[in-house]
Order: structure tokens, then C-alpha cells, then sequence
């Protein structure tokens, strides 16, 4: 059997060569056959690392191993040990330990609670270490970027194909009307008709990856799939803010896409389209106030949130953390009424994290599409750059989707990225900023 050629070895590049990865004709990478071990490995891991079964109560099993996950896979950020430090390395562990113990240590005075019952309230943030382990999972493996892609693409189709089967096999029965507190059932049935509430994760970055596709070649059959995931969100899944943020990359690439007079038949057709798409049907309940979008719970909300902020300064600029779902009280006791922190976004961020920790979010953000600009400058990948477009729809839809409850799916894309830029700087000859 041969030698496998080594981490650094197969990726040896020119540094003045930008890299074109998957334009129409190119190989993803290097020429690099797929290894079909590499392929399985990625497909059957990527699924726990982008958080897919971390709201998927309906089963259970794959539910405990997601809220396991982060603490079982962190023995693979040892092998970061053996290499030299990389990219964004302290700003994601000043982010994760500031965000976990600053709320934490706050809610013992505002809540009441004990230190160590305050931790389980930031259980959520335990995914930011995917950033550590899954780039030591890939250190280990060392794949390619076209095993990446396939492995991410495949997911995505496996998405797909798993919301189609369940909407054409699962009977009315199945859908359920009543929303019960703490739960998160896959089939459920309101003023939007029957929804398939999928995790979404790989299906729109191989949505994005479909449009760049179409975008680069002009080829309608990226386009048409592109679309495809479009619509499948559009018509089955009818979580709005994925439609928004879906939409608004569509607008926002296609707009740097075009060129001379292009860039104005675009920037003036965009908002007339979007406006089109949220005037029909349940889109248009997104800005409704009608009790069965649950706005009055919401405003409840807010007004109990910025009561309890008031007019302390220290309150807003670093937040008064929350009580831990371990706690023998509760935010619904607290406040006498129904109390959802994700209800309110960005509210309910600084009602927790204080102005601080919410820039600390967003900066968490905007760090990775500043570092995919620069990889994007040596790297030429429709892959990277649908990674690119999820970060920017994760912002997009940030004022209906708080960025708390998914941080795994940003570390992971974060972790790509610092992987791909350091097999290229390794043989640069560059220093790199470690900041």
C-alpha cells in the first residue's frame, strides 16, 4: 500500500497563483481523487457539528448525542497542540469564556442563582468549541476542500431528500396543532398549513452553493437547483426568517455579480421582488399583528425585558444574564408570563449578554466574512464562498433568529476557513496575524 501524501505535502501551491477551485471545467481542488473513507467519515460527523439534531426532541438519541456533542468531540482540539497557533484563535476563546461566565456570574445577583446552576444556562454556547475540534478533526484527516464540498453537498441533498419523503409519506395525523413548552416537534400545523420545521444547515449552503454555480457559468441548471432548495423551504419547511435570509443573499450576490447597467436593472428589480415574494400567502404574516403570529406575546416581552433593564446603564452594557433551565424557578414564574429571550433577538441578547456580549456575537460574524474576503483573494470556491453567504444570511435573519441558538454552524464555517488558509500559508513563506 503507498504512503498517503501528508498534510503538508498535498497542498503544496503557489503563492502567486490564486487558486481556481470549481469554476465550470475545474476540479473542486487539486486534481485530488475522492477518498471515499474521507467522504463517510464527514457525512456522518458534519450532521452533529452543524447542530442538525440540536432542537429535534422527536428523536431523542440523536438529540442527547447533539447536546453531548460538544463536550464528546473536544479531545480532538488536542491535536491543535502539535501546530502552531492558528487564526482567530484567541478572539473565539475570549468570546466563548466572557459569554459563559460574565451572564452566569451577573444572574447570581439579578436571579438569585448559584454560580454552578447559572452554567447551565449558557449550555447553548458550548458549540462555539466546534471551531477547536472539528479543525482538529480535519488536522486529523486531513481532507481536501472537494472532499468538504462533496461531504457538505451530500448532506444538503440528504436534507432534501428527507423533508420530500417525509411530506409525501406523513399522514395529517402527524402534524401537531398544540405547542407545548419545551418542545420542539418536527411536524407541526398553524396559520401557515402543514410545516416540515427541518434543520436547514446544509440544504441552504447547498442552495448558495447552487446559485455562485449559475452565477459563474450561467449554466440554468445551477440555477434551477438553486431554486429547487429555494422553493422546498418556501413550500414545505414555511420558517420565514430562512426565506428572508435566503432571499436577501440572492439579492445581495446577484447584485455583486452583475456588472456596468446590470448592477442597476438588478438594484431595482431586487426590492420589488422581495416585496412581491412577502405580499403572498404566510410570508406576509411576518409583519402581522395579529394575535395568531403571536406579536402580543412578543410585545409582552419587550416591555418586560426593558422595564427590567430600566434606566441602569450597567444593566444594558453588560446584560443581567437569565435563569438556568436547571433552576427550580423559572423566566415564565419570574415575569408571570410567557418569557422566550429568542422571542425578543437582539432585545433578548442584550437583555442577557449586555451591549458587550452582543457585539462580541456580531463580531463573531463579521470576523469570518472579513477572513473569507481575504482566503477568497487566494482561493477561487464556490464552496467557500456559499460558507461566505451563510454567514451573511445568519445575519440577515438575525433580527428573527437570534444568533445564540446555533453558534456551532459559524464555528464549524470559521474552522473551514482557518483549515484552508493555513495548508496554503504553509507554504507561502508569509507570517499570518494570530489575532
Amino acid at each position: 500500500m503507498g504512503h498517503e501524501p501528508s498534510f503538508s505535502s498535498r497542498y503544496a501551491v503557489p503563492r502567486d497563483s490564486p487558486i481556481q477551485t470549481d469554476r465550470p471545467g475545474a476540479a473542486v481542488s487539486f486534481d485530488e481523487a475522492l477518498r471515499p473513507r474521507v467522504i463517510v467519515i464527514f457525512v456522518l460527523l458534519l450532521p452533529f457539528f452543524g447542530q442538525f439534531f440540536s432542537y429535534m426532541k422527536d428523536v431523542l438519541p440523536l438529540w442527547a448525542l447533539a447536546k453531548a456533542f460538544p463536550l464528546l468531540s473536544l479531545p480532538l482540539a488536542l491535536i491543535l497542540l502539535r501546530h502552531p497557533q492558528f487564526p482567530m484563535t484567541r478572539q473565539i476563546l475570549f468570546s466563548f469564556f466572557w459569554l459563559v461566565l460574565v451572564p452566569t456570574a451577573l444572574s447570581i445577583n439579578y436571579f438569585q442563582q448559584d454560580f454552578f446552576v447559572g452554567l447551565g444556562a449558557q449550555v447553548k454556547l458550548l458549540p462555539i468549541l466546534f471551531f477547536f475540534s472539528f479543525l482538529g478533526l480535519m488536522l486529523l484527516v486531513e481532507p481536501t476542500l472537494k472532499e468538504l464540498t462533496a461531504a457538505f453537498l451530500i448532506c444538503g441533498l440528504v436534507t432534501f431528500a428527507a423533508v420530500l419523503i417525509i411530506w409525501a409519506l406523513a399522514p395529517d395525523s402527524a402534524y401537531s396543532t398544540r405547542y407545548v413548552v419545551g418542545t420542539s416537534p418536527l411536524l407541526t400545523s398553524d396559520h401557515r398549513g402543514h410545516r416540515i420545521r427541518m434543520p436547514m444547515y446544509f440544504g441552504i449552503i447547498a442552495t448558495f452553493y447552487a446559485y455562485r454555480r449559475f452565477l459563474a457559468s450561467g449554466q440554468i441548471r445551477w440555477l434551477i437547483t438553486s431554486l429547487f432548495g429555494l422553493g422546498l423551504t418556501l413550500g414545505l419547511v414555511k420558517t420565514r426568517a430562512m426565506i428572508v435570509g435566503i432571499a436577501g443573499v440572492f439579492a445581495i450576490r446577484g447584485f455583486l455579480a452583475a456588472s456596468g447597467w446590470m448592477k442597476i436593472v438588478v438594484a431595482l428589480i431586487a426590492p420589488l421582488a422581495l416585496s412581491g415574494l412577502f405580499s403572498f400567502g404566510y410570508l406576509s404574516t411576518l409583519f402581522s399583528t395579529d394575535r395568531a403570529a403571536g406579536i402580543d406575546t412578543r410585545l409582552k416581552t419587550i416591555a418586560a425585558a426593558m422595564n427590567f433593564l430600566g434606566n441602569d446603564s450597567w444593566r444594558w452594557i453588560f446584560g443581567v444574564g437569565t435563569i438556568s433551565p436547571t433552576s427550580s424557578d423559572s423566566l415564565f414564574a419570574y415575569f408571570d408570563h410567557f418569557f422566550f429571550l429568542a422571542d425578543i433577538t437582539w432585545l433578548g441578547v442584550v437583555f442577557e449578554y449586555g451591549i458587550v456580549g452582543s457585539l462580541i456575537f456580531l463580531l463573531f460574524e463579521l470576523r469570518g466574512i472579513w477572513f473569507s474576503f481575504r482566503l477568497s483573494k487566494r482561493v477561487d470556491s464556490a464552496f467557500l464562498g456559499a460558507l461566505t453567504d451563510y454567514l451573511i444570511y445568519v445575519l440577515l435573519i438575525s433580527s428573527l433568529y437570534p444568533l445564540t441558538l446555533t453558534p456551532g454552524e459559524t464555528s464549524v464555517i470559521l474552522a473551514i476557513f482557518v483549515y484552508v488558509w493555513q495548508w496554503l500559508e504553509g507554504h507561502s513563506g508569509d507570517e499570518i496575524e494570530m489575532v
